[in-house]
């Protein structure tokens, strides 16, 4: 495999055979499926599926990320010829992968969308496969948690940020990306005690009990040593990971709404994420990557790899 399939192959998406393995399709042709994946409403046999929420009316500053699932796809093409950097096994080689495709919503009718987003991944959850969603903003992992807490039940929560997204807000119909966490955790779907937020910076009076690694603390100790606070936090309790690309600074994500200077760098979130291997991962998402502020693809580029990590995180316990 390799140069020599590069001749042939072509809309990987809809031609590939197998399930597994790479594709060495020109990175710059061809229907963008994450990481080349078969794009398929059919959950047989699968271990993990691949699916975009392209939501983004929830925000509270600029808008775009309803863009961010095709740009992360598209993104991804980079990332499908080779195994996952800095893990020893190839999570696209040994497992079943799918790119589940998008899902249907009315953009008209808002109230309904959380309802809808539960449904369709109770409808992933019933096949015993694990989701990992591509946003859309940071509200989606809402209704995501409500079908997730029905598998598994209350939710150990790892929150990668910017912010604390707990804000007060005792409205369970307001639809609000800075608020979801807060009705999570009085909804009893996320167990605050066994949940923890990695790179805040920004000011929240009351965390509701979510541990907390603000951004500076994240530089000051070091990656290895967050990572074994995680673990210390999350002990084996199912875990629901969510990475706001804003956890990441501006320079190296530019292209999202609420951006914050002294964040994280992609070398210390991919320290982290690989660190992390072994917990209770059950399913994850990666949101808020905003491409119309994304002058070179650079955010659209670590989204793409956030979500590599997180197969690569629930291929580390399906080899088990």
């Amino acid at each position: 495999m390799g140069l020599e399939d590069a001749k042939n192959q072509v809309d990987q998406a809809f031609t590939r055979e197998s399930l597994r393995g790479g594709s060495f399709e020109n990175t710059f042709g061809g229907a963008t499926s994450f990481l080349r994946r078969r794009y398929t409403k059919d959950l047989t046999g699968v271990d993990i599926a691949v699916t975009g929420v392209p939501f983004d009316q929830a925000v509270t500053n600029r808008p775009g990320t309803r863009l961010g699932p095709r740009a992360i796809r598209e993104a991804s093409a980079l990332q499908a010829f080779d195994p996952p950097y800095g893990w020893p096994f190839d999570v696209m080689a040994d497992f079943d992968i799918i790119d589940y495709g998008d899902l249907a919503f009315d953009y008209a009718n808002v109230p309904a969308f959380p309802d809808r987003l539960t449904d369709h991944i109770r409808t992933i959850l019933a096949a015993n496969v694990a989701p990992v969603t591509l946003g859309g903003d940071h509200y989606i992992s809402f209704p995501i948690l409500k079908a997730m807490a029905e598998k598994h039940g209350p939710m150990s929560l790892v929150h990668f940020d910017a912010h604390s997204d707990t804000w007060q807000d005792d409205d369970m119909s307001r639809v609000d990306h800075g608020t979801m966490f807060y009705k999570a955790v009085k909804t009893g779907i996320v167990d605050p005690s066994r949940s923890i937020q990695v790179g805040i910076r920004t000011y929240n009076e009351d965390p509701l009990g979510v541990c907390t690694i603000d951004a500076p603390s994240v530089h000051k100790m070091g990656a290895e040593a967050v990572v074994e606070q995680i673990k210390s936090v999350v002990k084996d309790h199912p875990v629901y990971l969510t990475f706001d690309i804003d956890a990441l600074d501006p320079a190296y994500a530019p292209g999202t709404g609420t951006p914050v200077w002294g964040g994280l760098t992609s070398a210390q979130a991919a320290a982290m994420l690989r660190g992390l291997a072994g917990i209770n991962i059950v399913g994850g998402d990666v949101v808020e990557v905003s491409p119309p502020f994304d002058t070179t693809g650079a955010t659209a580029i670590a989204g793409a790899h956030v979500a590599v990590e997180l197969l690569s995180l629930l291929g580390w316990n399906m080899r088990k």
